[in-house]
């Protein structure tokens, strides 16, 4: 029977751009990502992350070149098996590697992303603010996660709308169909309906 640990509870949700109260102008975590396996919401991880560069996420970013000339540098590497997002909770089981393997598979294969990750405590909860570059790039999602389903959040106001369970968002996804193809169309969409969170998280508190 899986452990309780290897469940991922997070509430995700698109922004414009990375609020700037919270980079504290140290380097923030440069995760690049293969994912050798994304079907039906199912994926195949290999990431590898390092503190020690710090690289603006532009558009024109190749992030098996940064892995090429940087992959000295990462020394954190995992290996990480997900199932399907049903209500904010996720089946994923990782595993630490050896760095200088992983790196070695991510530039061998697989579909790849690259993204600068930072950190923060808002209220009581811990967020991932990712901003991606390549062609994901400028996309922006915050992440609240728990080690319980995320009921009752407070929705800082830099959050636009809610994408929690919209597999267009999850890193699988956009590692073959990265932001930059169907931008316009969600901008439309958002335009057209609105922003929108869901409510059947307990009660929302936008801040």
């Amino acid at each position: 029977m899986p452990m309780l640990d290897e469940y991922q509870y997070e509430r995700r949700f698109f922004c414009r751009s990375m609020p700037t109260e919270f980079d504290d102008g140290d380097a923030p975590a440069l995760i690049i990502q293969g994912y050798f396996v994304h079907a039906d919401r199912y994926a195949l991880r290999v990431r590898l992350t390092t503190h020690a560069l710090r690289i603006p996420m532009t558009a024109d970013l190749d992030a098996r070149t940064v892995l090429a000339e940087h992959r000295d540098i990462f020394r954190t590497a995992t290996i990480g098996v997900k199932g399907p997002s049903v209500g904010g909770t996720r089946y994923e089981a990782s595993r630490d590697i050896d760095a200088q393997v992983a790196a070695a598979l991510v530039l061998r294969g697989g579909d790849v992303i690259i993204k600068n990750r930072y950190t923060a405590w808002i209220g009581a909860d811990g967020w991932n603010i990712d901003v991606f570059g390549g062609a994901n790039a400028p996309l922006v999602v915050a992440a609240a996660q728990r080690s319980t389903p995320v009921t009752n959040l407070i929705i800082p106001r830099f959050c636009v709308t809610e994408i929690t369970d919209e597999p267009r968002f999850s890193n699988d996804e956009l590692s073959w169909r990265p932001f930059t193809r169907w931008a316009d169309d969600f901008e439309d969409e958002l335009a057209r309906n609105g922003p929108s969170f869901q409510q059947s998280f307990g009660t929302n508190t936008m801040e």
